[in-house]
This record gives structure tokens, C-alpha cells and sequence, in this order.
């Protein structure tokens, strides 16, 4: 008869703890979240205020329809778009691109499916390895492209040596197209005459040529660069043991994303003066 009895009193002890420990561990709207973001809100609201009393905003006069701005400029959050348009063609720095990288982004939770870790930050042994590797080799890697295609290297050993520089090909990368002697039926390949013939259809006629060494330029060559430097870099972290699983990967490629996301938007903010050179520039009024 007393073993009946304490077996209600232990089960009913048991479901006070599990509910005391469900309470723990819940997170309410009321007062946690709320109060959190008010608290957000506050120092938010702060510091806009203070930025707006100390920062001098550039005011320059009044917007003239006829006149462009020089250097004209993107808002911030576009200016890593800006930055890629000064290297490749228009429609793929401005539509594919941006496209792609969104589908990327949005793809990474199908490929990296498995279960232990889900809902923990940097959850891997190594992840904060990866975090590191991916944030370097993206910003520095980004940086030396730029500085690549700006002919830096060029320019200063032409400061040092005081000659010019030996290989005008690989100045820049639109030297590639402009040092090269490209055969002149490159340059205008009639597609539209031979190939996209639409008039077979009875449409009208395409009027399509291609120009071989702006396509390698400013197509095949940043391509190859987008999509072979990150596969090379998870080939590398693989082989060295850096990152042996999917998750250790896409820690390693999310890094190096944002890494170059705001590596260009750094660049196209500070250091793309007039005509978009890659001189130092300053937002701030009373710097120029």
C-alpha cells in the first residue's frame, strides 16, 4: 500500500521539474525579447544622433539632372557591386553574380544536411579555423586582384627600376585584350550571320558578333576566377586537414564570402576617387 502511494507523489514531482525545466529554458516574447530590442532600439537611436551631430555630411549643391557627380557612386550597400563592374562585364557583375551567389547562399543548408551541431554557432572543432583561413584568404586574395588589375605591380616596378614594365600583357587585365596581337577576325566573330540564325524560323534577323578577347576578359577570366580560387581554396584546406567535413567547408566558403563582400565595399567606399580611380577618397566633408 505505500509503495502505490509514493509512486503518484514521485510521478507528480517529476512533472513539476520537467515543467520547471521547460520554463528555464524558453525564451518569451515578454519580457526577454522585448526588452532586448528596446534596449537595441535605444543605443541605435543614440548613435544616429551622435553621428549626425559630430560626422559633417557632404552637402553639395542642388541636384542638377545635367551634371553627373564625380566620382558617381552606388549607395554603400551596392558599392561591392559597383566595385565589380570597374573588372568584368556589366551583366555579370550586375545580374549573374548577385543571382548566383544568392542561389549559393540559399543552397548551403541542402548541402550540408546532416544533424549533429544544428542551431550551435561554429559548432565543428575546427570551425574557428576555418572562420580564420576563409576570412584571410578572401580579403587578402580579393585585395591582390584588385591591386592586380589597377597595374600596381606594374607601377612600382616602374618606380624601382625606372624602366617599363617587361610584360605589357599582363599589366592589367584588359592588357590582356589590348597588348595581345590578337588575330582581327577575333575581334568580330558574326554569330548572328552563321550560327543564331533565326530567320530560319521565319523571326527577324540577329545582328550578333563577338569580340574573342573582351569575351576572355571580361567573361571566361573572372569566372574562372570566381568559381576556380574557391574550389581550389577548399582543395587545399581539404588536403592540409583544415576542413574535413561539409560543415568545415561551408564555414571556410561563408568566411571568404563575407570577407570579399566587405573587402569590396570597403574599397569602393574609401578607396575609389575621381573616375574611379584607386586613389584614397573620404566621405566626410572638409577632406576634399
Amino acid at each position: 500500500m505505500a509503495a502505490a502511494n509514493t509512486q503518484p507523489v514521485a510521478a507528480s514531482r517529476a512533472v513539476e521539474a520537467r515543467k520547471r525545466r521547460q520554463r528555464e529554458e524558453e525564451l518569451l516574447v515578454w519580457p526577454d525579447l522585448v526588452f532586448i530590442e528596446f534596449i537595441s532600439a535605444v543605443l541605435f537611436t543614440v548613435l544616429t544622433v551622435a553621428l549626425a551631430v559630430l560626422v559633417d555630411a557632404i552637402l553639395l549643391d542642388r541636384a542638377n539632372p545635367a551634371v553627373t557627380p564625380n566620382p558617381s557612386k552606388a549607395p554603400w550597400y551596392f558599392l561591392n557591386l559597383q566595385e565589380l563592374l570597374l573588372h568584368m562585364h556589366p551583366a555579370l557583375a550586375g545580374v549573374i553574380v548577385p543571382t548566383v551567389a544568392l542561389i549559393a547562399l540559399g543552397a548551403i543548408p541542402y548541402w550540408d544536411n546532416t544533424a549533429e551541431g544544428q542551431g550551435e554557432w561554429l559548432s565543428t572543432p575546427r570551425a574557428w579555423l576555418n572562420t580564420y583561413v576563409g576570412a584571410g584568404v578572401g580579403s587578402v586574395g580579393t585585395l591582390l586582384l584588385i591591386l592586380f588589375d589597377d597595374a600596381q605591380h606594374a607601377k612600382i616596378w616602374e618606380k624601382l627600376t625606372g624602366t617599363d614594365w617587361p610584360i605589357p600583357a599582363l599589366r592589367n587585365l584588359r592588357a590582356i585584350q589590348n597588348e595581345i596581337p590578337w588575330p582581327k577576325s577575333w575581334l568580330k566573330v558574326p554569330l548572328g550571320d552563321k550560327v543564331l540564325r533565326t530567320d530560319l524560323l521565319g523571326l527577324p534577323k540577329i545582328s550578333l558578333n563577338i569580340n574573342i578577347p573582351g569575351l576572355i576578359v571580361e567573361q571566361i577570366i573572372p569566372l574562372s576566377t570566381m568559381v576556380g580560387l574557391p574550389i581550389l581554396l577548399s582543395i587545399v584546406a581539404w588536403k592540409t586537414k583544415i576542413a574535413q567535413t561539409k560543415r568545415d567547408h561551408m564555414i571556410l566558403q561563408f568566411s571568404g564570402f563575407i570577407a570579399v563582400y566587405v573587402t569590396l565595399t570597403i574599397i569602393g567606399t574609401y578607396v575609389r576617387g575621381e573616375g574611379l580611380a584607386l586613389v584614397p577618397y573620404t566621405i566626410f566633408a572638409g577632406d576634399h
